[in-house]
């Protein structure tokens, strides 16, 4: 009996201590990755808003792009309208606004983050543009590309530290309709491309071992390809020392371009958003994970329906 005993306390000590060993593996090695997904476009007016009068804004969301969202660290969107109770209408063709309770929506499905550097963040003026930023705070998220000049504006956010840096430039690189430029003045982040450069090139010397992202809202809308004046700059910031670039505006899915070794998403296209045609429709996310030591890039392809994205299986 005594023999049986010293057997069965040794087989829950080896049990207790494979157990340990699982657990000190799952804590090492879960930490040694960060994911970062990022999706295109978000609409919340227009047909958006007839969709989530009718059905709900949990409509908006698929079980698929939950499941990537899920087993993500960081989810990076792009949201293309002022989430504000604010209604000061800037003179221009497309002018959007979002209820700013939606945004607990985008923040219970997975987003941590939302980039504010485009040309819509601005349709409900600069006290709407303030607004939102600080409602995509208190709904949990962090704001990105907006700020209360154009130096806070543009200012690189670090979207996480572990397994070690990622920096991530967010820029609008067209003119805003009926909307000065001035630096002093809340904004979107707007500066030059020789500033971008400038800014990239000295992190690449500080941190050389972090990574830098860059997401860029350019391009003309409903084309397929990029400009030639787009690749020639999207190749100086990997020149710099951009690790990714992964951009939007155009509402379609365009060229994905590897250069140097590094992933050019001229746009991604758009997210949850009301266009129908299939030029628009099509979409992907883009995921990220990143190592101590190295990366690699997915594209997870995306077909939109009745303003609700879902991953289209391979």
């Amino acid at each position: 009996m005594f023999m049986l005993a010293n057997v069965f306390r040794a087989v829950a000590l080896r049990a207790f201590a494979m157990v340990l060993f699982l657990m000190l593996f799952v804590k090492v090695f879960a930490g040694d990755t960060a994911t970062i997904v990022f999706t295109g476009d978000i609409l919340l007016d227009r047909g958006v808003r007839q969709r989530i009068a009718t059905s709900g804004v949990e409509a908006l969301f698929s079980e698929s792009v939950d499941s990537v969202f899920g087993l993500a660290d960081v989810v990076v969107g792009n949201l293309e309208c002022p989430a504000t109770k604010i209604k000061e209408p800037v003179f221009k063709r497309f002018v959007f606004r979002g209820e700013p309770e939606w945004l607990e929506a985008l923040r219970r499905h997975g987003f941590t983050h939302l980039n504010m550097a485009n040309n819509h963040s601005i349709d409900q003026g600069r006290e709407g543009l303030m607004d939102t930023r600080k409602n995509i705070e208190l709904a949990g998220m962090t704001p990105i590309g907006a700020g209360r000049n154009m130096a806070e504006a543009s200012v690189p956010v670090v979207l996480t530290t572990s397994p070690r840096k990622v920096y991530l430039f967010a820029s609008l690189r067209l003119p805003l309709e009926n909307m000065a430029y001035l630096t002093d003045r809340p904004c979107v982040s707007q500066e030059s491309m020789d500033t971008l450069v400038s800014r990239i090139e000295r992190l690449r010397r500080e941190e050389p071992e972090s990574y830098i992202i860059v997401s860029l809202h350019w391009g003309v809308e409903h084309r397929l390809v990029p400009q030639p004046s787009q690749i020639e700059k999207a190749r100086r910031l990997v020149d710099a020392g951009a690790d990714c670039l992964v951009c939007h505006h155009t509402h379609t899915l365009q060229t994905v371009e590897n250069y140097r070794g590094r992933r050019i998403y001229y746009s991604i296209g758009n997210f949850i958003f009301d266009q129908r045609k299939p030029i628009n429709t099509r979409a992907c996310m883009v995921k990220l994970r990143i190592y101590s030591s190295g990366s690699d890039v997915e594209t997870i392809p995306v077909e939109i329906e009745h303003c609700r994205p879902s991953v289209v299986e391979k």
